[in-house]
């Protein structure tokens, strides 16, 4: 539909916003002309820990509500030994972590902190403002001869829209999974990305994420949900390094293959929301789409988040579960000499978690948060399953096959799942908000890589509608 004059104006004021804050993107220097990122996760019960990236013979100090005090350090530079991993040995290196990893706590109730002189963004007890966001790395893939344009921000434009998703002025950011893409070199005659670092060491990290990230960072605390892209195999040794919330353990940092099976996996945890509501962030970074074959570990290893996931539910009413595969979503590709694939939910979560319960999720789960598929979309039930939400088109390649509308027949995600309204937007950047509306109900805006609104939802309980089924 048109826009109005008063929104046609209100989205080129945040339009006008979000480049004026591409464009401060870097990553600027701290009080010894060290440069450095900052930025704070919540973890377990919602404990907050403050982060400080910096290539700074030594830690900062951070001052809370006024008082000095020392960061710990979390991880010392290093370089780590190349190791097997999803690209061939000729197209993988040893890991340059060049810069310090230093943390502390935030105690609830904190009034202010600062480290080197830049504010911390604190945690809300009741957070209203939610931006969903996810898959934001730049691909470069050899294996699949897909080489983004990193160099180009419209095709390659996470900068913008996180400087959009600033603007809005979130009280909680959730990354759905998938930060780091940059695995292989660009290929010599390739402009769109010429120059690119790639690897799993920081200067990738830095590309992918916290130079373009930087002002999303700083705006409000992020809660991460770990994607594929962060498997061991992958860009595992940075998740650890930089991103999960719990400590980091010898052994559970992805960097000897032998110790995969631990690096892999790990436990959920709950994030209070206030208003009786929470969030569940667990690990699916090492399921399969393909399905999970007999002995496989990872089936023993799902059922037991299952089971974590159960046992964590009950402590409040309203549950939303975040996660990086989607278990009820739906993609689309062309295989077999251009022949249209839907690809329904995600099989190695539904083998494990449906093996449990046949509804796959505690009852008091009423949203799903994912991404993995690179585009956004919502699915909403009849037969007591969550809604689905996917959003994961905030920077990496889009997907450009269309979802048929409407769906064949009897197409469903998962068995017994029966869908009622199904909502997508193809091959467009962006990124998602939630804004509380009560304690089961949120409105959800689809907004565009410069933050004009494309589509608008309302989620009550399980079940949600949006007002249009195709964003176009």
């Amino acid at each position: 539909m048109p826009l109005t004059l008063p929104r046609r104006l209100a989205t080129l004021a945040t339009l006008a916003t979000s480049l004026l804050l591409a464009a401060c993107t870097t990553v600027p220097p701290g009080g010894d002309g060290a440069p450095f990122a900052s930025f704070v996760v919540l973890g377990e019960d919602g404990a907050a820990v403050a982060r400080v990236l910096t290539q700074a013979p030594a830690c900062p100090a951070i001052v809370r509500d006024g008082v000095a005090g020392p960061m710990t350090l979390r991880a010392a530079p290093a370089t780590i030994a190349q190791r097997p991993t999803a690209s061939p040995p000729e197209l993988s290196k040893p890991s340059v972590f060049d810069v310090l990893v230093c943390e502390a706590a935030l105690p609830a109730g904190l009034a202010s902190a600062t480290v080197l002189g830049r504010p911390l963004p604190l945690p809300h007890a009741e957070p209203r403002r939610i931006v969903v966001l996810g898959d934001t790395g730049c691909r470069l893939l050899q294996k699949e001869d897909s080489f983004q344009a990193c160099n180009d921000p419209d095709q390659y434009p996470f900068a913008t829209v996180a400087a959009a998703a600033a603007a809005w002025r979130p009280d909680l950011v959730i990354h759905v999974g998938d930060f780091h893409y940059r695995e292989n070199p660009c290929p010599a005659s390739d402009q769109g990305c010429a120059g690119s670092p790639w690897g799993y060491g920081w200067d990738a990290w830095r590309a992918d994420l916290f130079q373009p990230g930087a002002v999303l960072l700083q705006a409000a605390p992020w809660v991460v949900a770990r994607g594929n892209h962060e498997s061991c195999a992958r860009g595992g040794q940075g998740w650890w390094r930089f991103l999960d919330p719990r400590p980091l353990l010898p052994g559970r940092d992805c960097n000897a293959a032998d110790n995969d099976d631990r690096g892999d996996y790990s436990d959920p945890y709950a994030v209070p929301l206030g208003a009786d509501s929470q969030l569940l962030v667990f690990d699916t970074a090492a399921t399969t789409w393909r399905g999970f074959k007999p002995g496989d570990a990872g089936l023993a290893h799902y059922q037991d988040t299952y089971r974590k996931l159960a046992a964590l539910a009950p402590r409040a009413r309203h549950t939303i579960g975040v996660e990086h595969h989607p278990l009820l979503g739906i993609g689309a590709d062309l295989k077999d000499a251009g022949k249209l694939r839907l690809l329904l939910g995600d099989a190695g979560l539904i083998q494990s978690f449906g093996a449990i319960n046949p509804q796959l999720l505690p009852d008091n789960v009423e949203l799903m948060l994912s991404g993995h598929v690179h585009l956004w979309q919502q699915v909403s039930f009849s037969s007591g399953h969550p809604s689905q939400f996917i959003s994961g088109f905030s920077g990496t390649a889009e997907d450009i096959v269309p979802i048929p509308d409407p769906l064949p027949p009897g197409t469903s995600p998962a068995p017994g799942a029966v869908i009622e309204q199904l909502s997508a937007w193809i091959d467009g950047f962006g990124f998602m908000t939630m804004e509380r509306r009560g304690p089961e109900s949120w409105e959800v805006q689809v907004h565009d890589q410069h933050g004009a609104v494309r589509n608008t939802c309302q989620v009550r309980g399980k079940r949600s509608v949006c007002e249009r089924t195709r964003v176009q």
